[in-house]
């Protein structure tokens, strides 16, 4: 079995980290080489360290679960759970998701779709299986997305609804006798029923036309619903221009979940905002899925109910049948006047009355809709869920509705590496959770396009390393496919490749992938990265007030994404209705002071409706509350003629106005014009980030607070994957905020799970500041915490440790090195000699062949490193090399040395005379492999897997002959970098 276990070095002396520090080649050693023989009392570990080196099957990624349908064999999903166990994941989503399959009959629906007894079998296999490795298992609403059952027909009430609208123009003065306007939008295929809503018409008004929509006059709507009988009306236009002669039809809009059929009979999207929709879900699981065996295998193995992201497509407007009812009870006012202004024509606006009319109206519109979707669907699925023991895990966007709101609901929000455009989407689900008091915020990671067998580790975690900053904690890989299918080519069935006879969506990962020899290094390191993030609470700089609570978007905050952030303020974005959580109170001048503890609250204009200065009345209530109980809060804009973000009510825009004035009078908020004045307004008001930099930088960063224990999440990342240029590696301090000031500092390294303590840093009441480097998307973590008594200093001209009660200088070269120690006495420490670096090229090559007939071996001499394909005979060679060179170490007493790889595709493991050392980082391959030296003779190994890219190229040129050659194997250059230690002593 495949664990994260790794040999102890000579003498029985465990590796205590390796560190990457600004460069590869300045790692720091732990388990330094004996230095003149002395014995030294460990120093006590940091009691918050405790479970990082082997974390938790709850902390560790998951995978999407990809099954064809119910076409699989309950033996091979027992054998699947144990693959996923032993390469040290926590779990899978089972989802029936078969892209790459079109012609799905082959899959037998009716025997073996989703929902049948044999797709029950493999459920119960699965969770059973799950419950004896100890992992969970998610189980997927329905077959693929969005949320459909095969128990409704397009035209039931309970299936997703559409509002489609047909137009006819009338001239001022004529008569239109004929049939009520056909909708311009056609139905859908297997939709046979539509129900007339209404019938208006509306002057056409030039004068408010935008560049794509026709302009009406509000003043002229004109009901004419009672008048149209029999599928006809007859009515004769006021003169003074042309009309638009408006009907609107309900009906179905014969939505199917992706990529099916997945069951006989086919399965229909249900209506995600009625109550009919969500029980005809509930309805059927308890019906078929919720077998007794089940029902018990949950309680053991059961963790979510997952739905996917909300994609209800269709060219008209999303609609469902008491939505008029639901919006006048909801908004206080009839829908109908303003349904011209928001019906749509392939997702676009078609008519507009004046601009602030309009945009309030919209508003409105979507406002409802998201209060129907979180009431009726989430909360009421919530609900259900847990009554089967199940939380709720969803992506709660893809219409324009409240998400952060819905983020507050969900058991666990997930977002997505695919669809988010920068970190700022995370944010905003990731405020729902905390204030909230959630735990997860989950990310399906690494869905990308063309990706398909050629994705790399390496790029992964380059991509997700800074949403772990945004407040990300859980990780589901996209993802893992069942073994086989029928017709599918090697190395078997996969979900999404070949994706229209192309090469597909991102990997398949599991035994097939060389990597997978590799791969439980990675779950521990994100296991701990997960671990970390979840410790206590999250802390966050800033609140920031979004009138709409939209996510994947793109669209940041003003300041603070451009400008705060490089500076090392956090933020999230929360809406309206978070403010009628049991958490939104202050206490201390902080905003959910039990949860994430914002410092402010800053308001600015909708940036969904060009910055207009629009705010809840009863928010604007809630927030003069806040700064009266004493939390800063700074508006940016003009608000002097700020309004509600709806159609208003009587009176309602001058009391909005009065609030705002009482509130800007008081000394704890601010009112600036422009995003220039922001860092002034928060100077003003005395705060700062709880992880401030005295430069701007591109590292980001995440604080959790677990009592008296801080936990910052520390990565050199950027805010999207497009951003240019290139993040470069950094090095500065960084001043954290401690709960604790007794509390110190220690790094966690997250490839290993040991911590050490920071030998240099600087300590001044709550502050303690630390010298971070990094290289680009490189990662750590610093834990604030009491722990037993060792040195430290202020300054040093080398690199410093602690070994247990004394402090060690290490360098590359000889010399004299001084150090400032924390009592403010400056003393010099000699390093002796130290050997030279050594560049290794000469190496024997064992390469393990992945080919469609089994494993093949190659074995060769080199010479020189060099990439697979610039070696003949490994040109399309995919599959695990292991290199094998012999070296001379001559060090003394005091010495040791760091492996340098230098370009490594794409994991590796490296072993020293037998011994494997600790796990090494894929971003950039150094290790300390001091404590495995001996003098004379040393064997080095190295151990490379790659992608099968290389392989599928000519394996299967009708999908993958496109692709180009990926430079596999270990490329290097390979240096063994010497160091000198010595004790740096107080005189």
């Amino acid at each position: 079995m495949n664990d994260d276990r790794y040999e102890q070095g000579p003498r029985g002396l465990t590796r205590r980290r390796v560190l990457q520090i600004g460069t590869a080649a300045a790692v720091v050693a732990a388990a330094a080489p004996a230095l003149g023989g002395e014995a030294v009392a460990a120093a006590p570990a940091a009691p918050a360290a405790a479970g990082f080196a082997r974390p938790g099957v709850a902390v560790r990624p998951r995978f999407r679960w990809w099954w064809p349908d119910g076409l699989v064999d309950p033996a091979e999903i027992r054998r699947e759970i144990d693959q996923m166990a032993d390469a040290g994941f926590g779990g899978g989503e089972i989802s029936a998701v078969h892209h790459s399959i079109k012609d799905a009959s082959v899959l037998d629906p009716e025997g073996h779709g989703w929902g049948t007894a044999a797709w029950v079998a493999g459920v119960e296999a699965a969770l059973d299986q799950a419950a004896r490795r100890g992992l969970t298992v998610d189980l997927t609403i329905g077959p693929a997305w969005p949320a459909a059952v095969p128990t409704i027909s397009p035209d039931d009430d309970a299936a997703v609804q559409e509002l489609a609208y047909g137009t006819v123009t009338v001239a001022g003065g004529a008569t239109h006798d004929g049939p009520v306007p056909e909708p311009v939008a056609a139905a859908a295929k297997g939709v046979t029923k539509r129900a007339l809503v209404a019938v208006h018409a509306v002057r056409i008004d030039p004068a408010n036309a935008t560049r794509k929509e026709t302009g009406l006059d509000f003043a002229s709507f004109t009901d004419l619903t009672a008048r149209a009988a029999d599928g006809r009306i007859t009515w004769t236009a006021p003169d003074g221009g042309d009309w638009l002669l408006l009907s609107y039809w309900r009906r179905g809009s014969g939505q199917q979940p992706e990529g099916g059929p997945h069951s006989s009979p086919d399965s229909w999207v249900v209506d995600h905002f009625s109550k009919a929709g969500t029980r005809a879900v509930t309805a059927f699981w308890e019906a078929r899925l919720l077998t007794p065996r089940v029902r018990k295998l949950i309680g053991k193995a059961g963790a979510t109910l997952f739905e996917d992201s909300i994609e209800l497509e269709t060219p008209a407007l999303n609609w469902t049948p008491d939505l008029p009812a639901e919006f006048k009870r909801r908004r206080g006012y009839d829908l109908m006047p303003y349904l011209p202004v928001i019906v749509l024509n392939k997702e676009n606006t078609v008519h507009s009355y004046e601009a602030d009319r309009t945009a309030h109206a919209r508003h409105d519109f979507w406002l409802t809709v998201s209060d129907l979707l979180n009431e009726y669907h989430f909360e009421a699925l919530r609900t259900w869920a847990h009554s089967v023991g199940l939380e709720l895990r969803a992506q709660p966007y893809g219409l324009s509705t409240d998400a952060i709101r819905s983020a507050a609901i969900l058991d666990v929000p997930e977002g997505e590496s695919l669809g988010f455009k920068n970190l700022d989407d995370y944010r905003a689900l990731a405020g729902g959770r905390d204030m909230a008091g959630r735990e997860l915020l989950s990310c399906e990671a690494g869905a990308y396009q063309g990706g398909a067998y050629n994705t790399t580790w390496d790029k992964l975690l380059r991509t997700m390393g800074g949403a772990y900053a945004a407040g990300l904690n859980q990780t589901v890989f996209h993802g893992f496919s069942y073994a086989t299918a029928p017709g599918a080519a090697w190395p078997g069935f996969a979900a999404f490749t070949p994706y229209n006879g192309g090469i597909g969506f991102a990997e398949s990962w599991g035994p097939r992938q060389p990597t997978w020899r590799h791969v439980p290094d990675i779950a521990a390191y994100l296991g701990r990265v997960h671990q970390a993030m979840r410790a206590g609470t999250s802390r966050i700089d800033v609140a920031v007030f979004r009138q709409k609570g939209y996510t994947k978007t793109g669209i940041g905050v003003g300041w603070f994404t451009k400008y705060g952030v490089p500076l090392g303020w956090t933020h999230q974005m929360i809406s309206a209705p978070l403010l009628d959580l049991p958490s939104a109170k202050v206490r201390d001048g902080r905003l959910a002071p039990d949860g994430p503890a914002y410092q402010v609250l800053f308001v600015e204009g909708d940036r969904f409706n060009g910055n207009a200065c629009t705010l809840p009345l009863d928010s604007a209530r809630t927030m003069l509350e806040f700064a009266k109980a004493g939390l800063p809060l700074v508006f940016l804009g003009d608000w002097s003629a700020a309004t509600v973000p709806g159609i208003a009510k009587d009176g309602e825009n001058d009391a909005l106005r009065a609030v705002l004035t009482e509130m800007f009078a008081l000394p704890r908020v601010k009112n600036v014009a422009a995003e220039t004045d922001v860092p002034g307004a928060l100077d003003a008001l005395g705060l700062r980030p709880e992880a401030g930099y005295a430069q701007s930088s591109t590292l980001l960063n995440a604080h959790r607070r677990d009592g008296r224990v801080d936990y910052f999440y520390l990565c050199n990342g950027k805010h999207a994957e497009t951003v240019k240029p290139p993040v470069a590696a950094i090095d500065h301090e960084v001043s954290f905020t401690r709960a604790d000031r007794r509390a110190v500092p220690y790094r966690l390294d997250l490839w290993t799970g040991e911590t050490e303590p920071v030998a240099v840093y600087k300590a001044d009441g709550d502050i303690v500041t630390v010298r971070i480097a990094l290289q680009p998307s490189e990662a750590t973590v610093i834990i604030l915490a009491r722990g037993g008594q060792h040195p430290s200093a202020t300054a040093a001209e080398t690199e410093v440790r602690v070994d247990g009660r004394r402090l060690v200088a290490r360098a590359a070269t000889a010399g004299t090195y001084a150090t400032t120690l924390a009592d403010g006495r400056t003393v010099t420490t000699a390093v002796g000699a130290v050997p030279a670096a050594q560049t290794l090229t000469t190496w024997r090559l064992r390469v393990e062949d992945m080919t469609p007939d089994g494993t093949k071996q190659h074995d060769l001499a080199l010479d020189a490193l060099k990439a697979w394909p610039d070696i003949p005979e490994l040109a399309d060679v995919s599959g695990i090399g292991t290199y094998t060179t012999t070296v001379t170490w001559d060090g003394g007493a005091g010495t040791g040395a760091v492996l340098e790889l230098g370009e490594v595709f794409d994991t590796c493991r490296v072993s020293v005379n037998g011994r494997r050392v600790p796990p090494v980082s894929v971003l950039y391959p150094a290790v300390d492999i001091g404590p495995y030296l001996r003098r004379g003779a040393n064997t080095i190994e190295v151990e490379v897997a790659t992608t099968l890219n290389n392989r599928l190229r000519v394996s299967d040129p009708a999908v993958y002959g496109g692709a180009s050659r990926q430079a596999y194997g270990l490329i290097g250059p390979v240096r063994l970098v010497p160091y000198g230690e010595a004790v740096i002593r107080a005189r």
